[in-house]
């Protein structure tokens, strides 16, 4: 019975049914449909099905072709077929395609040489090697370099598997460098060299250490690989390795440059020594064009501040010229790193630099010059709350721009005076001077909001208070509002008669609509028709409009809800410090005129909504506050004190925060002088146990540590049952990209399982790049293959697949289904933190949202949030000081980032209702995968009863 095997092509549908078919279409002499032949071959002995009766067939009639392409499959195909027989003896066909291994290692194309040469440095079984060898050292003196740095690799990899063929494979490799005059074989002699007698190499690099700096950037690079290995092993060397790497940091070639940089910093702690290769690196940002690159440069600038702590700071000047990179994440990094490098001897000069880089972005014209300046402006906040003495020139910098900049850094601007005004009070007053002349130029609500807390909180004076009442007035124009608008609506239509022809034979009709006119400003839109004829003029009635008017007449009801209360401060600090009652009650009755006004607006058609219920119960207490100035002492406290106090104890634990942060960073690197050098041999057993433990920590490849070994027993999968023939079981190894699964097979039976393959199928983003190859298995003995699967997104994912081998009568498969696999993605997401800007910016960007309602025992609502912020790797943004207490009630935006640069956010919304924690989780991201999967771990970690 013939054996069937289907076979599918990568761009053809088309089914092979049978090996007889296969057989034919070899012993065709259509050298094109035996390639077509062979590759679909390939494809299906890749998928597991090794096809072992077609070996003879390959060796009559595709073996005999003079074809490269039909050649160059032929060696993929004696690289993956099986070359032993079920007892583990040599098959007798591979005698043939031994000769003509043979012939090909001679053959006069070097291309064929070539890639025999190659083959034969894949080869692992010895009857195949032996009599190879001759013909490979021929190859050594070949005329062409390209059958010579082939020959070195093939010689070098007999000899590391199989050195008992060929003892004398140093002293070949060794006497070929000394004569050799082509770069890349050189390279690859000293490469082969430093794996089989690193002795010779180092040898060989003494005599000609001088000279390394003038050959070729393929050698150099092996050196710098090769010092790296052998300075800890060699210190005698080690001074003029170290010498060797100054010189090489001079040479054009960048990656040369980089490499040498990092084996400098890894071989010496010196500070010269470091601050001279991070300076290396700093200018290969500056000369590189790849923003890839640019990046992976600052990582490592960034890991050189960590470890070696104040070393690097003096060249924060020099990071900061890569500010000059069109790329806005190599911006943000070079910004980044510049923040945790500024001291204060540097920060006059970082601020001046920053000032222009912001001056700039006014004026050039850049894709993402909002986004640019918003990290300009959050650096020079970061700067000036460290360093007091740059505070007072920054902040009425940034005020002058207040007005030109768009909402959200104007936001930024406005936050950032609030925590100078609060940190500094001798700058208070020019704060508010400055502040109250440009309340005319802001278009922003939010904006607005921000300067009318602050100058609600900090005027003081009678001075400051009267400039800010007027300044406040002048912004929101004549009132009561709605009855000055009934008369403009008056004015323009006596304007709309006026203009009527007195003949009665043309006519002007006149209709105004508002439109917001591209500099953020209101216009009205006048339509005039003239006989039938229509044409637009722009009208600045509106835009005459004051700014705060315009925009409670716009339904910014919030705006004037912060209004009422900024009033209420004024009236109220202001009876406290004057004895004028007249003027007092004057004050008094202004407020609760423009209190009234705004309420009878949002209840009238002049406004674009309704005015909502919480700002009208704000605007209503504040009235009644006013209205019982003197009867109720406590109503002051409120306003007066409470309000910035809570605003104190923010910015008090904000500062805790961040404290506790660069302690641990400090802690991370911290070395007492007197701690003891632990030396394993010498030290009492559990010390030693300690220490094991200590270095079998693995260690992740952002530099976290993921737990011990005996952690990393969790990640183990079973994949099929004690009972069955074959037990398997993965170590699940997740890097940054890709899963990396480990498979331990073992043979519980008596007898030999042939073939035995483990195939692998993915669900979700996932790919299989790399398939484990077909094994013959010995009763009760075992195996380990690898898979590597390539992970291109955020999402969950199934691994799921089976184990199949050969059956005694080779007429039917034995198979064993494995268990799933599934891929947690909290291996990929890790806690980040961001701006209230930048997080208010994303919540209103992302399109994905996914809400999940909450049903939870645990006791109490902040052990709720540790749960959830624990279960998802999320770090909360709220301020701790928010947080504190017991109420009923628990709102916190939650925030994290995943590996692939994917932003996910959340909002936990709950109360506690007798026993039970009830609310929502509203979480949004770009990608609909990721708010999903997200949900599902929300919805998991909700479930949970008890928290250990």
């Amino acid at each position: 019975m013939a054996t069937t095997y289907a076979i599918v092509a990568a761009d053809e549908s088309t089914e092979i049914s049978s090996s007889v078919e296969i057989k034919k279409m070899l012993e065709s002499n259509d050298e094109n449909l035996k390639i077509e032949t062979m590759r679909k071959i390939l494809t299906t002995m890749m998928n597991g099905d090794s096809m072992p009766d077609l070996l003879m067939h390959v060796i009559r009639f595709v073996m005999p072709s003079k074809n490269k392409v039909l050649k160059k499959l032929l060696y993929f195909y004696w690289e993956i077929c099986p070359k032993l027989n079920p007892d583990g003896k040599l098959k007798q066909e591979m005698i043939l395609v031994c000769n003509a291994l043979r012939n090909d290692l001679q053959h006069p194309n070097e291309f064929i040489r070539g890639i025999a040469l190659r083959f034969v440095g894949k080869l692992r079984e010895p009857e195949l090697l032996e009599p190879l060898l001759p013909t490979a050292r021929a190859c050594l003196e070949h005329r062409h370099e390209y059958v010579r740095k082939n020959a070195i690799f093939a010689i070098y990899s007999v000899y590391h598997h199989a050195q008992n063929l060929l003892p004398d494979a140093p002293d070949l490799i060794y006497n070929l460098i000394l004569e050799e005059n082509n770069s890349t074989c050189k390279r690859n002699a000293f490469v082969a060299l430093c794996g089989i007698a690193p002795e010779r190499a180092t040898a060989w690099l003494q005599a000609n250490i001088e000279a390394v700096t003038m050959m070729n950037e393929e050698i150099q690079l092996a050196v710098i690989e090769f010092i790296h290995r052998d300075a800890s092993k060699n210190s005698a060397y080690k001074a003029q390795y170290l010498r060797l790497m100054f010189e090489l940091l001079e040479v054009s070639s960048n990656t040369v440059v980089y490499e040498a940089a990092n084996s400098l910093t890894a071989l010496t702690s010196n500070p010269v020594v470091i601050k001279a290769a991070a300076l290396k690196l700093i200018h290969i940002i500056t000369k590189e064009s790849d923003n890839n690159v640019k990046i992976i440069v600052l990582d490592r600038i960034e890991h050189l501040r960590k470890v070696h702590d104040k070393v690097v700071d003096d060249l924060i000047m020099e990071v900061l010229r890569v500010l000059s990179s069109p790329d806005i994440d190599v911006r943000k990094k070079a910004l980044e790193i510049s923040l945790e490098m500024v001291s204060s001897a540097t920060v006059n000069e970082v601020i001046l630099l920053l000032k222009k880089e912001l001056a700039k972005s006014m004026e050039q014209d850049y894709e993402k010059n909002n986004e640019y300046r918003q990290l300009i402006i959050h650096a020079i906040h970061t700067c000036a709350i460290r360093y007091s003495q740059v505070a007072a020139d920054v902040v009425h910098i940034l005020m002058d721009y207040m007005g030109e900049f768009n909402s959200a850094a104007a936001v930024d601007i406005v936050q950032f005076i609030k925590e100078v005004v609060e940190r500094f009070p001798d700058l208070r007053a020019s704060i508010i001077e400055r502040l109250m002349s440009t309340l005319t130029d802001v278009r922003s609500g939010k904006v607005y909001r921000g300067a009318l807390w602050i100058v609600g909180e900090y005027s003081v004076e009678e001075q400051d208070i009267r400039e800010a009442w007027r300044r406040i007035r002048a912004s929101l124009g004549e009132i009561p509002i709605v009855a000055s608008e009934q008369r403009n609506l008056e004015k323009m239509a006596e304007g709309e008669d006026a203009q009527a022809n007195g003949d009665g034979e043309q006519r002007y009709y006149e209709s105004y609509t508002r439109r917001v006119l591209a500099d953020g400003t209101y216009a009205t839109e006048s339509a005039i028709t003239t006989n039938g004829r229509s044409e637009k003029t722009h009208d600045s009635k509106f835009a005459s409009r004051p700014p705060l008017r315009a925009l409670i007449l716009d339904g910014d009801y919030y705006l004037a809800s912060v209004l009422s209360s900024t009033l209420t401060k004024l009236v109220m600090r202001y009876s406290e410090i004057s004895r004028d009652l007249s003027r007092i009650n004057a004050l008094k009755a202004e407020a609760m005129l423009i209190m009234t006004s705004i309420l009878r607006v949002g209840q009238t058609e002049f406004a674009k909504t309704k005015i909502d219920e919480d700002s009208a119960d704000r605007i209503l207490s504040c009235l009644r506050s006013l209205a019982e100035l003197g009867e109720r002492a406590e109503m002051k406290d409120v306003f007066l004190k409470e309000t910035k106090k809570a605003y104190t104890v923010m910015l008090s634990a904000e500062e805790r925060r961040r404290a506790a942060e660069e302690a641990i960073e400090r802690e991370k690197n911290a070395v007492q002088p007197d701690d003891l050098i632990l030396i394993r041999q010498f030290a009492l057993k559990n010390a030693a146990d300690d220490a094991s433990a200590a270095d079998l920590d693995i260690i992740s490849l952002d530099g976290t540590k993921n737990g011990s070994s005996a952690s990393q027993l969790s990640r183990i999968i079973q994949l099929t049952g004690f009972s069955d023939p074959i037990y398997a079981e993965a170590f699940v190894n997740v890097h940054q990209f890709d899963i990396v699964l480990d498979v331990l097979l073992v043979n519980q039976s008596a007898s030999t399982l042939q073939n035995l393959t483990v195939e692998f199928a993915t669900l979700g983003d996932l790919k299989i790049v790399e398939r484990p190859l077909s094994q013959n298995l010995a009763p009760h003995s075992f195996h380990k293959v690898q898979a590597t699967i390539k992970v291109s997104s955020t999402d969950t994912g199934v691994i799921f697949g089976n184990c199949i081998w050969d059956s005694a009568a080779a007429t039917e498969n034995n198979i064993v289904i494995l268990s799933d696999i599934h891929v947690d993605i909290m291996d990929y997401i890790q806690p980040a933190t961001c701006t209230e800007t930048q997080f208010r910016n994303m919540w209103t960007e992302f399109e994905w949202e996914n809400k999940v309602n909450i049903s939870s025992k645990i006791s109490s609502l902040r052990e709720f949030l540790d749960h959830l912020m624990k279960s998802t790797n999320m770090s909360c943004l709220t301020p701790e000081a928010s947080l504190r207490g017991d109420c009923g009630f628990l709102s916190a935006n939650l925030y994290a980032r995943s590996v692939f640069g994917e932003d996910v956010l959340a909002n936990l919304s709950v109360e506690k209702d007798g026993g039970l924690i009830s609310g929502h989780v509203r979480i949004r991201s770009k990608a609909q995968g990721m708010a999903l999967s997200m949900g599902d771990k929300v919805s998991n970690a909700q479930r949970t009863t008890s928290i250990k």
